[in-house]
């Protein structure tokens, strides 16, 4: 049996303040526990045992004994606070200025012969530098998270130029096509490539199991390259896409034709938006076909190019990203087999009509991207 050394007697009042607390649960989490601790410890209603207290509450059987003692001895208010610390808190090791300094560093280049910080020197450089008498990788990597700092982690990324006219101009072209509406004589076409490795399987896969994953040989074969061409309408939802061997200048010409003698026959003029890459010229077509065609086609094209560093404009990589994540994931081991792939891909999301709708704008660009636009004194 249960040595009740410290007896809860509550009061009516006493109560009523206690089951406030925890039906509203204000105060703090340590605060409604005690309240709760009290009101099944209360003589005077169902009283429980400190073991069911603790099993009910997922609490210590100290903690439980803690607040009865608290309030036998120091009162109602007592019991309901945080029992108070009876050596003083550590001090901590990193103040505001040490932090800045570790934060400076970590971001800052590292050693001569290192990739990248790790804790571990982090720690060590700190300490040698005298910024703190001691520390260890673990200390250190509070800081870091703290601050989302990931030193250990690096993004390629595209780096647009500051204060380039040639930049903002292209830029501020493309902005300005994305906000044309809907219109079946002038679709607006994003076109975008993109390079696929065709790797053989040595060993055939084994397939899943419960419990077990599928699981494939670490050997392959590869078994060449490919070519992925992807145009895509975002507001008609509608995008085509195939694999080619290579892409040439005259690959993009014939992509260009089908685009708009199978694709669009019926539009005035296609609106197209792709990458200033050097097969993505007008003189493409005239390399590929004769003088009167070719014309026939770029009277039928107007082309706005993404800017240089610019390339995450074409909403095109958006549905490269797609159909990587869905469909390139894994080994394809040729060609055929590829695109076979990436029909199958192109109907069923064509058949969901996902469209896409671009909202960054010429205004926001002036004043998100300040720093890209030439400084012009008055």
């Amino acid at each position: 049996m249960e040595r009740q050394r410290y007896i809860v007697r509550l009061s009516e009042e006493e109560r009523q303040e206690l089951e406030a607390i925890v039906k509203k649960g204000k105060g703090g989490a340590h605060k409604i526990r005690n309240a709760q601790i009290l009101l099944h410890s209360d003589e005077n209603g169902e009283r429980l045992t400190v073991e069911a207290i603790a099993k009910l509450l997922h609490c210590n059987k100290d903690t439980v004994c803690e607040a009865r003692k608290r309030l036998v001895e120091r009162g109602f208010s007592a019991a309901l606070e945080r029992k108070k610390r009876e050596n003083p808190a550590i001090p901590r090791l990193f103040d505001g200025e040490a932090e800045a300094r570790l934060i400076a560093l970590a971001c800052s280049t590292p050693p001569e012969g290192r990739g990248r910080w790790t804790l571990q020197m982090l720690a060590d450089r700190v300490v040698e530098l005298k910024i703190v008498p001691h520390c260890t990788a673990n200390t250190v990597h509070e800081v870091p998270k703290k601050n989302e700092l990931k030193p250990h982690l690096r993004e390629c990324w595209v780096i647009p130029p500051e204060q380039d006219a040639e930049f903002v101009a292209a830029m501020e072209d493309v902005l300005e096509v994305y906000h044309r509406p809907l219109d079946a004589d002038f679709p607006v076409v994003c076109m975008d490539e993109q390079p696929v490795q065709l790797v053989k399987e040595t060993c055939t896969p084994l397939p899943m199991e419960p419990g077990q994953p599928q699981r494939y040989d670490s050997e392959y074969e590869r078994n060449g390259t490919a070519s992925i061409f992807m145009f895509c309408e975002p507001k008609a939802g509608i995008r085509t896409v195939s694999a080619h061997a290579q892409r040439t200048m005259t690959d993009w010409a014939e992509q260009i034709k089908h685009l708009l003698d199978v694709q669009y026959p019926n539009a005035k003029k296609v609106v197209l938006i792709c990458d200033n890459l050097n097969t993505h010229k007008p003189a493409a077509l005239y390399k590929t076909f004769l003088p009167e065609e070719a014309r026939r086609l770029l009277d039928r094209l107007e082309i706005h190019y993404t800017p240089k560093h610019g390339s995450w404009l074409n909403i095109a990589e958006i549905e490269l990203a797609t159909l990587t994540r869905q469909c390139l994931d894994r080994r394809i081991p040729d060609l055929p087999t590829l695109q076979a792939e990436l029909n199958a891909w192109n109907i069923q999301r064509n058949s969901l009509d996902s469209t896409i709708s671009w909202h960054f704008t010429t205004t926001e660009a002036r004043i998100k991207l300040k720093r890209l636009y030439p400084v012009i004194d008055d």
